[in-house]
């Protein structure tokens, strides 16, 4: 935005207006003062008179024109120096007013207005001032923004946490409240007993997965770098879920570029991120056929990893959403279509451990998670 100068109020005008009246005559009684005291001390002095007449006389011109007086010659040069004190006065007192207004806009920002921002041009040391003000408040802001989204965020980890929990519990007491009676059939026993440990099992990967997150989160974690053969993890990730794929009908592909491509990386790690993804593609990929685990070298530096399915596309809205931790594509929070919303909000504190980058594409063709590691994390600049 186009910034313009400080527009002065009429009582600013007018007191600058002042400032120069004031200025001008204070100037005008010095010079006259000058002059009468100068023109006193040349008739006193009869050797100084002749001096004057003697140069004025030998700086005669042809046709008989001369220089000037010395009064009009010393007139001249004090009018040069009085507007050059003018312009200063007028100048430090426009500086004034500029600083003045902006201490009144430092108090507005003050008083709660963090939206407004000093857009108008002052002087270039006092400009760096404003500009340094401006991106004050806009980091003052930005950090406002952030805690309140922390904030939110608590508040939707608590929510969540409690329905996830409060869930698969209340069926466990229900079901246990049955079997205590004594006065439930043999035949539905077991069938009371199996749907209380499943609800318990829900419960305790909840409990896992926080636990994991909060791990993943502290700043005290640390990688156990190994060489890692790439290939042959990928090939190992695909035989876990090799019966499921064939359940669903999907073919798991499998590329290296080159095949003995290895990295320094947490093995454990890295395939629970692999584990996140694939079982992210079973859950939400509805009509995927295959699912493909990509990786390449690139720039000599870095391996790319990618996992991607051409089912069911995500929604544009919910692509730069999905690595918040609880956040679920589908919104209903049922057990039956997606886990505990923290497996993408684990992958990306994996990634960002390894000092990589995650991010995701979606179209109709593919969906991919792509994932940019260094070869050795020791070696690259750390991202947290």
């Amino acid at each position: 935005m186009k910034k313009e100068r400080v527009k002065l109020t009429g009582a600013e005008k007018s007191e600058l207006f002042a400032e120069g009246v004031v200025t001008v005559i204070l100037l005008l009684l010095l010079n006259l003062s000058i002059i009468i005291l100068i023109h006193l001390a040349i008739l006193q002095d009869e050797n100084l008179v002749n001096g004057i007449f003697f140069l004025k006389k030998t700086m005669t011109f042809a046709g008989g024109y001369h220089v000037w007086s010395w009064q009009n010659i010393f007139i001249v040069l004090m009018g040069l120096g009085d507007l050059a004190v003018l312009y200063w006065r007028l100048i430090r007192r426009y500086h004034q007013m500029q600083l003045r207004h902006v201490i009144l806009e430092l108090h507005y920002i003050a008083s709660g207005h963090f939206d407004h921002r000093i857009n108008f041009r002052v002087r270039p040391e006092l400009q760096r001032v404003v500009d340094s003000i401006n991106s004050l408040v806009d980091s003052t802001v930005h950090s406002i923004n952030e805690e309140r989204a922390i904030e939110q965020s608590k508040d939707e980890l608590i929510t969540n946490v409690s329905h996830d929990i409060r869930t698969p519990l209340t069926s466990i007491i229900g079901y246990l409240g049955l079997l205590k009676t004594g006065v439930t059939a043999p035949e539905d026993q077991k069938k009371y007993i199996d749907i209380a440990y499943t609800k318990a099992e829900q419960m305790k990967s909840l409990a896992n997965d926080l636990f994991e997150y909060t791990t993943l989160k502290s700043t005290n974690t640390k990688l156990n770098l190994n060489d890692l053969h790439i290939y042959s993890m990928l090939e190992q990730v695909a035989a876990g879920f090799e019966l499921e794929a064939e359940k669903k009908g999907i073919e798991i592909e499998i590329q290296a570029r080159p095949k003995d491509l290895t990295i320094k990386a947490d093995a454990e790690k890295l395939v629970r991120v692999y584990n996140n993804l694939i079982s992210n593609a079973f859950k939400y990929g509805a009509g995927a056929t295959k699912i493909k685990l990509v990786a390449n070298l690139v720039n000599k530096r870095e391996v790319e990893l990618r996992v991607e399915n051409n089912g069911e596309p995500i929604p544009k809205e919910s692509l730069n959403k999905i690595f918040e931790r609880f956040y679920r594509v589908e919104t209903s929070r049922n057990t039956k279509t997606g886990g505990t919303g923290l497996g993408l909000s684990i992958t990306k504190s994996v990634v960002d451990l390894h000092h990589g980058t995650i991010r995701c594409e979606s179209d109709k063709n593919w969906t991919s998670f792509i994932i940019r590691l260094p070869l050795d994390p020791k070696k690259a600049p750390s991202k947290r």
